[in-house]
């Protein structure tokens, strides 16, 4: 019964809204306050603000979360847990993914449900920070995003593979040029990235090193839009070498190496530093640690 009201309470927290809490949670709205009041007489404290709505969680409120996303999430690992053998997995695993890493996804999924095979997986495109947030409150199982550019807390890594950086541009942008210098980007119509996704952050870091400062006319959070300009417009963006199959860019557009830049950033996968650690977390760590992972991913972008 409180392990019950524990999830409705997290539920409650992440939406704020008990109407919208009660319904993902398929219960009536007084089911829902009368599991919360359940909650306040147990621990002796108020958890949250509210009159007729939301309106936050108190300060013991904010505690009593942080020990319900865990107990919630023991929970589940435990029936997870008492399954007869690993190969008879089910669940679902949940991984973010940062936008950069999207190309990879596909192999990664192959190479878990190959163990896996009754697993199901949720990928889900956000920020590197996002994922922080994600493994902190137990809301992920994992996370694929930059190991050495401001690095995760609290977590085990597993590298995969290391990110290099080229220039697209429509047919003939450059002419007769196989590089493009970094001077000549800070001249261009920029389609980049928003600046809270990390892999803006590096290429501005990366820029700035190079005395120049990248001033971009559009920005979006996904590549897709990033290419939809450069392919209807006449921007030049930056992206991860990685995107070349995925987006078939090598037939659509032109393809530049920037030149004198050794800008590399190691890609992971990123698990929360918990012990006893969740079954389908475990069964994640196997999976890539005894995998020849890194290898195939070194097949998705050939030299350019």
């Amino acid at each position: 019964m409180l392990i019950r009201h524990l999830h409705y309470f997290t539920v409650l927290a992440r939406e704020g809204h008990f109407a919208r809490a009660a319904d993902i949670c398929n219960v009536t709205q007084p089911t829902l306050s009368a599991a919360l009041r359940k909650l306040e007489d147990e621990f002796g404290v108020r958890l949250v603000e509210r009159d007729h709505a939301f309106f936050g969680l108190t300060t013991e409120g904010q505690r009593v979360l942080a020990w319900a996303q865990q107990i919630s999430s023991d929970f589940d690992s435990l029936k997870l847990d008492l399954a007869e053998v690993s190969a008879d997995l089910r669940g679902t695993l949940k991984v973010g993914v940062i936008p950069a890493a999207m190309p990879i996804t596909g192999l990664f999924t192959e190479y878990f449900l190959a163990a896996h095979p009754f697993a199901k997986i949720d990928l889900q495109a956000i920020t590197s920070r996002q994922i922080q947030a994600g493994l902190d409150s137990l809301d992920l199982h994992g996370g694929i995003t930059y190991l050495d550019s401001e690095p995760l807390q609290r977590v085990i890594e597993l590298p995969l593979y290391v990110e290099r950086y080229i220039v697209i541009s429509r047919r003939n942008h450059f002419p007769d040029k196989a590089t493009v210098p970094w001077e000549r980007l800070e001249k261009e119509p920029l389609c980049l990235l928003s600046e809270d996704m990390q892999n803006r952050r590096i290429l501005d870091a990366a820029a700035r090193r190079n005395n120049v400062s990248l001033e971009a006319q559009v920005t979006a959070n996904s590549f897709l839009t990033v290419c939809a300009h450069i392919r209807h417009g006449g921007w030049v963006s930056i992206v991860p070498a990685k995107l070349l199959p995925l987006y078939g860019l090598e037939d659509q557009f032109d393809i530049h190496q920037i030149a004198g830049d050794d800008t590399r950033n190691t890609i992971g996968l990123a698990l929360s530093d918990r012990q006893p650690m969740a079954k389908m977390t475990r069964a994640l760590f196997e999976a890539v640690s005894t995998s020849d992972l890194s290898k195939a991913f070194d097949t998705i972008s050939p030299d350019i």
